[in-house]
């Protein structure tokens, strides 16, 4: 596993005081950490840098976050963690639809800001290896490729983030079996705090809106569960 020396980590935030914060602590954690101020020079920083994770306001002047999460992802996938003061669960849900992989609203606790960063980067570590597993899993009219990461609902490919698919494979390895969102949580994401699972919440929506709202059954006060045909 690649030590955080070796991880670069791109800082996206337009508050001078908040980006040196950020900075200044990534740093002291290893991380080699570079700042951009703007969403035009998020992206030329993102293409020169190549980042292993990206910390993204998502209020930012001239392209907002979300335009320069979708332009990242469009050239090339990368983990994103997003900043938002909004915190309207719209905004949030558009967020994780353009590629966000996680989301946190300031004002935040800077350990948990890199507590978050290192579960996004084992996530990838994690996600490499599962792709080299050559299986396919279907249940009812949902069929989960595996080594390609794809998905398709009754022969149609739906588009699903990074994050999107690691909670329906999740959820896939046992059809039926309900899963505790903190269990989820832990599982997906790396951590686990009950004040954060609305995380999970707004995950099953967005995979709801693409598989059909009856893929994922809720289990009110407990969790979610993959649907059995």
């Amino acid at each position: 596993m690649a030590t955080p020396q070796q991880r670069r980590v791109l800082v996206v935030e337009d508050d001078v005081t908040i980006a040196n914060a950020v900075r200044l602590r990534l740093a002291a954690e290893g991380f080699d950490v570079r700042v951009a101020y703007d969403g035009e020079a998020a992206l030329a920083a993102y293409a020169k840098a190549e980042p292993d994770v990206v910390v993204l306001d998502r209020l930012l002047p001239g392209l907002d976050g979300l335009e320069v999460c979708r332009r990242m992802q469009a050239a090339r996938p990368v983990p994103v963690l997003m900043l938002t003061a909004l915190g309207e669960e719209t905004d949030v849900l558009v967020g994780l639809g353009v590629g966000a992989d996680d989301y946190m609203t300031k004002p935040f606790s800077m350990r948990e800001l890199v507590a978050r960063i290192h579960a996004l980067l084992r996530r990838v570590e994690r996600a490499g290896l599962l792709a080299q597993e050559d299986t396919t899993i279907r249940v009812g009219d949902v069929e989960i490729n595996t080594a390609e990461r794809r998905v398709f609902v009754r022969g149609k490919e739906a588009q699903l983030t990074r994050t999107e698919f690691d909670l329906l494979r999740r959820l896939a390895e046992r059809p039926g079996h309900v899963f505790e969102r903190e269990r989820l949580l832990s599982d997906i994401w790396g951590y686990s705090e009950a004040a954060a699972t609305r995380t999970v919440d707004s995950h099953v929506r967005a995979l709801r809106r693409k598989l059909g709202p009856e893929v994922v059954r809720t289990v009110h006060g407990v969790g979610y569960a993959l649907v059995r045909p």
